[in-house]
């Protein structure tokens, strides 16, 4: 992923290896982890989840980045 400069301060969906995805605004990079804001959990079959504060991932943990045009 270190090519992905382009889509921070944009709406995201970060899809992880366990099968949830996080939708929300990629407000930095710092090393390994990404940082979102405005961010909702996404589970299958489930309503969205907002996310209180600042969501901090690891990069490891992700399957692949959406950045969708709207």
């Amino acid at each position: 992923m270190a090519g992905f400069s382009h889509v921070v301060f944009r709406r995201v969906i970060v899809n992880l290896k366990s099968g949830r995805g996080v939708d929300g605004v990629l407000v930095r990079r710092s090393g390994p982890l990404l940082f979102l804001k405005n961010a909702l959990l996404l589970e299958e079959g489930r309503d969205p989840v907002p996310l209180d504060g600042e969501t901090v991932i690891e990069r490891s943990e992700v399957e692949f980045l959406q950045a969708p045009s709207n």
